[in-house]
């Protein structure tokens, strides 16, 4: 488990979580066909980074950036916490128990939330550019994108559960969505400016080789990145409006249309985690669709 130290001046607005129940709707609509979640203009426009922890969905950036968002299934929304002053989440992530890892691109941190509400800090390193993307791996280690958005470059660090970093690839472009296989073999990272999704093998250790080119792209940009439980890896196409789904293999399965075109990040989840949970930067809200196979986790 990751060492917890406790951040003071926090300013905490806290709902138990299961006060908060995840209700089904009526309908969940037909396979890959967008709609929304929310209504728009509820979050800022750093919106990014959904989780699910069982039936309860986090989003960062509710009202103002700083503040980690509760959302029902209904796209009713409420502020759950604020982080201490300084920090803004950019991606949420899940361990078995509950604790929420927060990548800090502002305050240049891995942050954890255990599930008494406290606020706690995994790692802090003054060679973070920003910590944008995370990965958890069932060995216990965080893998983070820290993409350079003046420079077009960027890095890959591994987080260890005593909070030290350790630089896996120092010469990439703008790293940015992040994930790991279903068998957790390969790692997924993509380079948003540049527009590759690169492949590498990694070990259990968190250790990475054989990079390899899996796709790329001639327009738009590229963010936030998940796999689903047959190893289909759905990237969201910023600026294009699109999930694109590719097999294991690397073909081009679909392409699922959003209204929003700045789609930044998503997230599995639902009854049966084939909900898919999108986060819209220029509308600055949510919406979903349904696919045919659970994200991993389910």
């Amino acid at each position: 488990m990751y060492r917890i130290v406790v951040l003071a001046g926090m300013a905490l607005i806290l709902w138990s979580c299961s006060s908060l129940p995840f209700h089904k709707g009526p309908t969940e609509g037909h396979l890959f066909e967008a709609k929304d979640l929310t209504a728009p203009g509820l979050f800022t426009n750093n919106i990014e980074g959904p989780a699910v922890f069982h039936d309860s969905l986090f989003v960062v950036n509710l009202e103002h950036d700083g503040t980690i968002a509760y959302v029902d299934s209904v796209g009713n929304c409420k502020v759950y916490l604020t982080l201490p002053a300084g920090s803004t989440g950019n991606c949420i992530r899940f361990d078995p128990a509950g604790n929420m890892y927060i990548a800090d691109f502002t305050g240049h941190n891995v942050l954890v939330v255990n599930r008494a509400g406290k606020v706690g800090l995994v790692c802090h390193n003054p060679q973070f550019n920003q910590p944008n993307d995370l990965c958890l791996s069932r060995y216990g280690y965080l893998i983070a994108s820290d993409p350079n958005w003046k420079d077009s470059t960027g890095q890959l660090w591994r987080v260890e559960p005593d909070g030290k970093s350790y630089l896996l690839a120092p010469n990439m472009g703008t790293t940015n969505g992040i994930c790991l296989s279903p068998d957790e073999k390969t790692l997924y990272v993509n380079e948003s400016m540049q527009k590759k999704v690169w492949a590498f093998d990694i070990d259990t250790m968190g250790n990475i080789g054989g990079k390899r080119l899996f796709t790329s792209f001639t327009d738009f940009g590229l963010d936030g990145m998940h796999c689903d439980k047959k190893g289909n890896l759905y990237i969201a196409r910023y600026g294009k409006g699109v999930i694109a789904i590719f097999s294991p293999e690397g073909e081009l399965l679909r392409e699922v249309p959003l209204t929003g075109k700045s789609c930044s990040n998503f997230t599995f989840g639902g009854r049966d985690g084939k909900t898919v949970f999108v986060t819209l930067q220029d509308r600055k809200g949510m919406e979903k669709f349904r696919t045919d196979t659970p994200g991993i986790g389910w």
